[in-house]
């Protein structure tokens, strides 16, 4: 019988949020070097907070919800679809701009407060 040459198995580094970090780096020399590359590594998550609302998301978001309400509508309180359609497409019609201008007012705040600390920066 022929032999398979073995592979290799590295270990894997992983986050706590359970993400695996492929990128090597070079370990930190001194404490202020290691908070850097901390501060840092958060800023991964920023663009996507800092973009401003979308309808498109406002209308995913409505869907959801208003489907979430419609099964809760049909299996929790019994109702028959023919009930629960127009109350569910009413949450729908609801949901969609409430979702969208408590987005905008959040993030116009977010932004309000990101201008403030660049401000105190400079």
């Amino acid at each position: 019988m022929a032999q398979t040459k073995k592979k290799r198995h590295r270990k894997k580094r992983g986050t706590q949020a359970g993400n695996l970090d492929t990128r090597r780096k070079a370990r930190p020399k001194s404490r202020a070097e290691a908070r850097s590359q901390a501060k840092s590594g958060n800023r991964a998550r920023a663009p996507r907070v800092d973009r401003p609302p979308t309808w498109r998301s406002a209308v995913l978001r409505g869907v959801v919800a208003s489907a979430v309400f419609l099964a809760l509508l049909m299996l929790l309180f019994g109702r028959s679809a023919n009930e629960a359609l127009p109350i569910a497409l009413f949450m729908l019609v609801f949901y969609i701009p409430a979702g969208y201008y408590m987005d905008s007012v959040l993030w116009r705040r977010r932004e309000r407060a990101r201008i403030r600390a660049r401000g105190k920066q400079d």
